[in-house]
C-alpha cells in the first residue's frame, strides 16, 4: 500500500501554484487505476507528478532553515509553544539534539519523500517503451530533471547529520541500502548532478511538463543544466575540489559582474488554500509566539553602510525569550510568498572567489569586490594570503547568504564553529544532528 499511496498523493497534490487542473481522486490506493501509472504514463500523468515533485520539495523547509540557522546562529527562533528552538538547537543548560523529534525528522523524512517521488517516476520512465508517447530528447530531459532534484534533495539532509551520512540507495524501498559516509553521499550526489547536466544537454528545446514561476529563467533543459552544474559547482565546494569548483562553474549560469545577483531558481509560494505559504516570513514585531530575531553579531560585525543589513530590520522594542533577547527582526522574506532560492547568482560568484583563493588569489578577489560593491562596500584592501581571503571570503557568505541555510555549514567545512558566538553560559555548538531514530 506504501508504494501507491505516495503516487496519488503526488497526483492528488500538485495544482496548487502551478496551474489549474483537475486530478481524479482514487478511492482504492491500490487498484488497477493508480497501476497504471506504471503501465501507460501519459503526458498529463508526467505534468502531474513532476508537480508533485516540486510540491513536496517544499515541505519543511521552515524547520531545515531553522534548523542551520539557529544552530549556525544567524538567528533566534522563538516559540513559546515549543522551547527546544531555543533548548535544544542551542545546547541550552547543556541539552543535546534528540534523534526522534520534528527538527529532525520533519526535513529528513520530507527529503526523502521528494527523492521517493522522483524515483517512481524514473522507473515509470525505465519500466516501459514511451517512444510513442515522449522523444528520447524529452525522456533525457525529464531524468536530468528529475535526477538534479534528487540530488539536491539528499544534499539538505546531509547538511544536517554531515559526517552521520545519509542513505543514497532508495530507490527500491522494501531493499534500502545502508547509510554511507558523507564522503561517498557527497561523490553520489556530485556524479549524479553531472550526469543530470549531461542529460539536460541533450534534451531538446522544452520539457514535457510544467514548472513552477521559481524556475522561469531556466525552463529549457539547456538552461536548467546550468543549475545543474551550479549545484555541482557547490558540492565540489563541499568536497575540497577547487579546481572541480571552477569546471562546473564555467557551465553553470554566473557572469563576473554584479548583474542580477537574485538569478537563479527558486522555490514558490502562493496564498491558494491548497498551496504553501513561505514559511520564513514572520510579521514585523512578531511576538514570542513566532518570531525569528536575529543573532545581536550579525548587526555588530557588519561593516559600516553594508546594505544587506536590511535583511534585518530594527524592532519598536527588544524581545527576550529564555535568556536570549534581540532587538532585530529578521526580514530576508518580506511577505508569505516570497520566494526562497534553491541557488542564485550571488552563491556562484562567492564558490567562484572560494575556488580561487589557493588557485589565483587575484581573481577571488575581482569576485569579491563585486559582492563588495554590490553591498555598497569599498573593494577589499586586505591582505592576499590565503587565510585572509578566506576569512573575507566567509564573511562576505556570511551576509549576502544571510538566513538561506549556508552560515553552519560554511563555518563547519571550514573547521570554525568555535568562533560562533555562545549568548548564553551552558550552550552548545553542535556540528550535526544525529541520524533519525527510524533510520535505525
Amino acid at each position: 500500500m506504501k508504494k501507491y499511496f505516495i503516487k496519488s498523493l503526488l497526483a492528488l497534490s500538485i495544482c496548487a501554484g502551478f496551474y489549474s487542473c483537475e486530478v481524479q481522486e482514487y478511492s482504492d490506493l491500490n487498484n488497477p487505476e493508480v497501476d497504471a501509472f506504471a503501465e501507460n504514463l501519459t503526458r498529463g500523468d508526467l505534468i502531474d507528478l513532476v508537480g508533485g515533485v516540486l510540491y513536496s520539495s517544499r515541505v519543511g523547509l521552515g524547520t531545515y532553515y531553522d534548523d542551520c540557522g539557529v544552530i549556525g546562529r544567524e538567528y533566534y527562533r522563538f516559540s513559546s509553544s515549543d522551547p527546544r528552538f531555543t533548548s535544544d538547537l542551542l545546547g541550552g543548560e547543556n541539552s543535546v539534539l534528540d534523534n526522534n523529534t520534528f527538527y529532525i525528522t520533519t526535513p529528513w523524512s520530507a527529503r526523502y519523500r521528494t527523492v521517493k517521488n522522483a524515483n517512481l517516476i524514473l522507473g515509470f520512465l525505465d519500466s516501459q517503451g514511451l517512444s510513442s508517447i515522449f522523444t528520447d530528447e524529452e525522456l533525457r530531459a525529464t531524468r536530468g530533471f528529475l535526477n538534479t532534484m534528487i540530488a539536491h534533495e539528499l544534499l539538505l539532509n546531509l547538511n544536517l547529520t554531515d559526517e552521520g551520512g545519509i542513505r543514497i540507495d532508495v530507490a527500491d524501498e522494501t531493499n534500502l541500502g545502508p547509510i554511507v559516509s558523507k564522503s561517498e553521499a557527497l561523490s553520489f550526489i556530485k556524479s549524479t548532478l553531472d550526469a543530470a547536466a549531461l542529460d539536460l544537454s541533450a534534451g531538446g528545446d522544452t520539457f514535457p511538463f510544467v514548472l513552477s514561476s521559481g524556475f522561469r529563467n531556466f525552463g529549457t533543459p539547456a538552461s536548467f543544466s546550468q543549475v545543474s552544474n551550479a549545484l555541482a559547482a557547490r558540492v565540489a565546494a563541499y568536497q575540497g575540489d577547487f579546481a572541480g569548483v571552477l569546471s562546473s562553474l564555467e557551465d553553470s549560469f554566473l557572469t563576473l559582474d554584479n548583474n542580477e545577483l537574485d538569478l537563479g531558481v527558486y522555490h514558490n509560494f502562493t496564498q491558494d488554500q491548497t498551496d504553501i505559504l513561505n514559511p520564513m516570513f514572520f510579521a514585523l514585531n512578531s511576538s514570542t509566539a513566532g518570531a525569528r530575531i536575529a543573532q545581536p553579531s550579525f548587526i555588530t560585525d557588519a561593516e559600516t553602510d553594508d546594505q544587506r543589513l536590511d535583511k534585518v530590520v530594527l524592532r519598536e522594542s527588544a524581545l527576550t525569550l529564555d535568556g536570549l533577547t534581540g532587538e532585530y527582526d529578521v526580514f530576508r522574506y518580506t511577505s508569505n510568498v516570497d520566494p526562497i532560492p534553491i541557488i542564485r547568482k550571488e552563491e556562484l560568484l562567492l564558490l567562484y572567489a572560494e575556488a580561487n583563493i589557493t588557485i589565483n588569489p587575484m581573481e577571488a578577489v575581482t569576485a569579491l569586490d563585486i559582492i563588495r560593491e554590490s553591498a555598497g562596500l569599498d573593494p577589499y584592501a586586505g591582505a592576499m594570503d590565503a587565510v585572509s581571503l578566506t576569512d573575507e571570503m566567509l564573511t562576505q557568505r556570511r551576509y549576502s547568504l544571510y538566513a538561506e541555510g549556508h552560515r553552519w555549514i560554511d563555518v563547519r567545512r571550514y573547521n570554525r564553529l568555535d568562533e560562533l558566538p555562545i549568548d548564553r553560559a551552558n550552550d552548545d555548538v553542535f556540528s550535526q544532528f544525529p541520524i533519525p531514530l527510524t533510520e535505525l
